[in-house]
């Protein structure tokens, strides 16, 4: 006997005539329960998720066969892409059978498995299903044993767990009986090259042929009803994440990081606003549901999750998916709930780290929207007055708008006129303009502008709000009011470039305002600063000093600056000691999501937490980029008097530090 074998050996014709009946309904369940979900996700309004389809598909074949997302948190991830894989080449070499009796065989008489690569082959799906059985061995005590906090455990996932150890399990045997009657006593030396096969094939060497052939063709018949009943079930199980997570991949957005949906809010024949109902929200919105696998990484990540507050981003999804299913006639926000929708700081954490590419953020923000548009209801009634301050006085603090640019008297900097030229425009924001701790930060920036020898304007009176926080409270028509005011004032300004210190100004206005006209250049002080240290135009006197940055939401996670604001910290004599949680995983300070406008009343303040990080790393300084950041660092500080040990500075006041070090 040559290197090769009999494939459907001892089966005989009718059980493979059986074998592709069966296969046929398996298929035709799979593709009924798929056409049962896709009837689901059509009660979405429709949305646009197939232009560049090249790159869309090249998205989703590197996301899936990668695994890169899956496998980014080692616990769980790494065992289940080894699961992936494996169970991915086992099927391969399943379509490969196939091939060679469906068309090699009768079509061209070759013969593939054999020799060398039928040697490889039957290699590699031995070590293929031995690591299968490994990797399910380890998620199953990661989930039935180890039970870590957030992971279901349902008669479900057991009965899944069971039917792929089933599967292996079966499949060996099988391979092993037909080994103990062929290879074993025929060709030994090839039985080698199927190793665990080998070892079930020992130990049933000492049947009779004739029972080695009874019990072969039975577990073959059970085998194949197993493997094909997994494929039927896919879309009527959690297991249909297998076809929804990886055409999730191909369905994510090609716009930047949370980018809104538009609301037309000019739209007379609009009966409502945002989404208080399954159809409000979009196809994909329900499709994110059937994506979602229940790992709890979002949860994990969550800070409003983590300090206790009523919010689990995995829940929300699922609440969704739920109302859409069942059509019970459940309204949308109450099957949420508003406090867990209430409670979202819009960070982000819950969709950079999700294996599945949902969209969380932008649901929430559709919920809130139609509780602010339509229904008047805010988070509490503070949030509900800066709102009107902000539609008022162009402020949520209700400061008269004459005195925006006073923080600015005596600094070299102007009032944009349209007229006299500038380098830059510096947009100053609502707490850098009236918060006396981040008037400091304006200073400071403005004097390392005059030490570059860059000119700046700013708008003063004609500057408002940038609309940020009002938008993700699901204000879309404050933010549209303030946005309006505030591009015309840009335009007029005659501004070529535009840098601010806040990130949520910065993505708003470079992100958002260009969708409504606005089309500048927009930099944040700290890729500016950085550039002029990189261009010599600033020169730094840096002394050593211990410090830990603090990454704002909007800035690493949101638009992927992370080593700026850290090169420009260490030009400036900062021995960095980093966070747990840094970069695009960074942990959020409760103020994004328009938190800042809102008392946090439920669980314990989500700034504490980020305060614990930061003292755990021994620095004397913590370092943030945003004003918003550095009003919650203050405040947490001097409600713990962990102020005496750690102190909180923006990036442009340590820099100046340095300017003036001598």
């Amino acid at each position: 006997m040559g290197a090769t074998r009999e494939i459907y050996w001892n089966t005989g014709h009718g059980a493979v005539v059986v074998m592709y009946l069966v296969a046929l309904v398996a298929v035709g369940a799979m593709a009924l329960g798929f056409r049962r979900r896709r009837d689901i996700w059509r009660r979405g309004k429709p949305l646009d998720r197939v232009d560049h389809p090249l790159r869309r598909l090249s998205r989703l074949l590197a996301d899936t066969l990668s695994q890169s997302k899956v496998a980014r948190v080692p616990e769980g991830g790494v065992p289940h892409s080894i699961f992936f894989w494996a169970f991915l080449l086992l099927f391969a070499g399943t379509l490969l059978v196939m091939a060679q009796v469906d068309l090699l065989t009768p079509l061209f008489n070759v013969n593939l498995l054999s020799g060398d690569f039928y040697r490889l082959y039957s290699l590699t799906l031995d070590l293929a299903g031995l690591l299968a059985l490994v990797a399910l061995g380890v998620l199953a005590a990661r989930r039935f044993v180890i039970r870590p906090p957030g992971l279901e455990r349902t008669p479900g996932d057991a009965a899944v767990h069971l039917l792929l150890l089933a599967i292996l399990v079966t499949g060996f045997i099988v391979e092993g009986f037909r080994m103990a009657a062929t290879e074993l006593r025929d060709n030994p030396g090839l039985a080698l090259w199927s190793p665990v096969g080998y070892l079930f094939a020992e130990l049933f060497a000492a049947m009779s042929d004739q029972a080695q052939r009874a019990a072969h063709r039975a577990l073959w018949l059970a085998h194949m009803l197993l493997a094909l009943g997994f494929i039927a079930i896919i879309p009527w199980t959690k297991l249909r994440h297998i076809a929804t997570t990886s055409g999730n991949s191909f369905f994510e957005p090609n716009k930047p990081k949370g980018t809104l949906p538009p609301v037309d809010l000019d739209d007379e024949s609009a009966e409502r606003f945002g989404a208080s109902a399954v159809g409000d929200l979009f196809w994909k919105d329900l499709f994110d549901a059937d994506a979602c696998t229940k790992c709890g990484r979002c949860q994990e990540r969550c800070p409003a999750w983590l300090t206790g507050k009523p919010l689990s981003p995995m829940k929300v999804i699922a609440d969704i998916g739920d109302v859409a299913e069942k059509e019970n006639g459940k309204p949308l926000i109450e099957a949420v709930s508003r406090d867990a929708l209430w409670s979202c700081t819009t960070c982000g954490a819950c969709e950079e780290i999700c294996p599945a590419s949902i969209e969380h953020v932008g649901k929430i923000i559709e919920m809130r929207r139609s509780l602010v548009l339509m229904a008047g209801e805010f988070p509490g009634d503070e949030a509900r007055r800066a709102c009107d301050a902000i539609e008022i006085n162009g402020n949520p603090f209700g400061l008269a708008r004459s005195s925006r640019g006073d923080w600015a008297k005596g600094l070299p900097v102007s009032v944009a006129d349209g007229k006299s030229e500038t380098e830059i425009l510096y947009f100053t924001g609502c707490y850098a303009s009236f918060d006396p701790r981040n008037r400091k930060v304006a200073e400071s920036f403005i004097k390392i502008c005059a030490a570059a020898g860059v000119t700046v304007a700013v708008l003063g009176k004609a500057e408002r709000c940038c609309g940020e926080p009002a938008r993700k409270l699901g204000n879309e028509y404050l933010y549209r009011m303030v946005a309006e005011s505030n591009i015309a004032a840009i335009c007029a300004s005659g501004a070529r470039r535009i840098v601010t210190a806040c990130p949520h100004c910065f993505n708003t206005l470079a992100r958002d305002y260009r969708e409504l006209g606005l089309d500048l250049p927009v930099e944040h002080h700290s890729t500016f600063i950085r550039r002029l240290v990189g261009e010599g135009r600033l020169k730094l006197n840096p002394a050593a000093f211990s410090a830990t940055y603090h990454d704002s939401c909007y800035l690493a996670r949101y638009r992927d600056i992370a080593e700026a604001p850290r090169v420009v910290l260490e030009a400036a004599g900062g021995r960095l000691a980093e966070m747990e949680w840094a970069g695009s995983e960074g942990f959020c300070c409760g103020a994004g999501g328009g938190r800042i406008l809102a008392e946090e009343r439920m669980g314990t303040p989500i700034v504490d937490e980020r305060l614990r990080m930061a003292r755990k790393t021994g620095a004397s300084t913590l370092v943030a980029a945003c004003p918003f950041c550095l009003s919650m660092f203050e405040d947490g500080l001097k409600r713990s008097d962990a102020h005496q040990s750690l102190k909180a500075f923006d990036l442009a006041e340590v820099v100046v530090r340095s300017l003036e070090n001598p």
